[in-house]
């Protein structure tokens, strides 16, 4: 039995209304016990923190964070699609994990950004990554003792330190041989960026902007030029 466009229209609508009651929902609820986990624990061991001194350690990295944040939230939920922002943001690790896990996922099923199915892909695969990073975690603990000797070994070292690039880059080439030129001049310029002013490496979510914006004025101008030729042709 197939579904015609109306009834799939009203299911996909109804997705949605429960999609975010449900994140909305989730999403307050978490950020009243993250916030309140610290308060309630003061309170049970009677050593509740200095709230002058909270105020003053967010005024130095929470408004850094704060605009971070925001600038997260506008790049990686068109991206993510509703759900799979709710569940990256909640669970935390987007860059790490979630964002590679989700565009992965997507790349696979041939989906683009902005339809239901991305959606629907994007949610189950940060839920999938979720549910497995609670797991390993969780075994994490229990063998953290017996593999500590192992884990701080010299010889492993040099691969806990190069995890991230080494996930990005092999995540980044399948999308970078899709176009060499349009790829490498932002690349390049925010290596040369960092080298120049290496302060600039703590603040890889604020950077964002810039290289994004550098990289969406390369495509356009470049798809702009190609149906002028198109034209003239």
């Amino acid at each position: 039995m197939t579904m015609d466009d109306n009834d799939k229209k009203e299911y996909l609508d109804k997705y949605d209304r429960g999609t975010h009651l449900i994140g909305r929902a989730s999403t307050a609820i978490c950020t009243v016990l993250f916030i309140g986990a610290p308060f309630v624990i003061g309170l049970y061991l009677g050593a509740m923190p200095d709230l002058s001194a909270v105020l003053k350690g967010y005024l130095s990295v929470g408004l850094v964070w704060t605009v971070s944040s925001v600038v997260e939230f506008l790049v990686y939920t068109p991206m993510l699609g509703a759900g799979g922002g709710y569940l990256a943001f909640i669970t935390g690790n987007l860059i790490n994990m979630k964002i590679p896990c989700a565009m992965n996922a997507r790349e696979i099923c041939g989906t683009k950004s902005g339809t239901s199915e991305n959606e629907i892909i994007s949610t189950l695969s940060i839920a999938a990554s979720s549910l497995v990073t609670i797991v390993v975690l969780a075994i994490g603990v229990v063998l953290l003792i017996p593999l500590q000797p192992i884990l701080q070994s010299e010889a492993l070292q040099p691969a806990f330190a190069n995890v991230v690039p080494a996930l990005f880059g092999a995540m980044a080439y399948q999308y970078y041989r899709k176009n060499l030129k349009l790829a490498c001049v932002p690349l390049l310029l925010m290596t040369l960026l960092y080298l120049f002013v290496p302060s600039l490496t703590s603040q890889t979510s604020l950077m964002i902007l810039p290289s994004g914006a550098v990289t969406i004025a390369l495509s356009y101008f470049a798809w702009k030029k190609k149906n002028v030729q198109g034209e003239v042709l």
